[in-house]
């Protein structure tokens, strides 16, 4: 697919039309910057390689609350790439995923209606709107301690009591592979 040379010089509207899939996802992945409790990152798949290259650019030089942008690694087995963008954790981020997105959705032509997002690794698919980002996402650390840290230990706790054997270390298999390139591990 032929690209016009203004990724080269800056994104303009209809540049990336048909290559972001209009599905983000919020915390599927850890922070490079910081604490998962600090920062939220915001992640999409792109079709190739060069538009997500040029989505990442736009983003860390575009928006100063961005803190990190960055481009998976290596391609998913369905032949996209991964952007990552982190933005710090806090009351203000839904907005500022909103103006993001607003501006993205810009460069692809399609509408905020046809976009929706994912929490974590659930498959639970939720419209994307501030509202919705703001009810669902943790937009403090001490929530986001509370909501997660606690339940991974209380897990832990459960699973030691019970006498299952925990093992924290990943299988090595063709999946596993996978994420560790999609999370830029390898």
């Amino acid at each position: 697919m032929h690209l016009p040379s203004k990724l080269f010089e800056g994104l303009e509207q209809g540049d990336l039309k048909r290559l972001i899939i209009p599905e983000l996802h919020i915390d599927e992945f850890k922070s490079k910057m910081g604490t998962d409790e600090d920062i939220i990152v915001v992640s999409f798949k792109v079709k190739e390689k060069q538009p997500a290259n040029a989505l990442m650019v736009f983003m860390e030089t575009g928006y100063e609350f961005i803190l990190d942008g960055d481009v998976s690694s290596g391609v998913m087995d369905d032949g996209d790439y991964i952007v990552f963008a982190e933005i710090e954790r806090n009351r203000e981020a839904p907005k500022l995923i909103m103006r993001l997105i607003d501006d993205i959705l810009n460069l692809t032509d399609q509408d905020i209606t046809e976009s929706q997002f994912q929490y974590r690794k659930n498959a639970k698919l939720y419209d994307l709107t501030e509202e919705n980002i703001a009810n669902i996402v943790p937009l403090e650390p001490k929530i986001y301690k509370q909501k997660f840290k606690d339940s991974d230990n209380e897990i832990t706790a459960m699973q030691e009591a019970a006498r299952v054997p925990i093992n924290k270390t990943a299988p090595i298999n063709s999946w596993t592979e996978h994420l560790r390139v999609a999370a830029g591990l390898k």
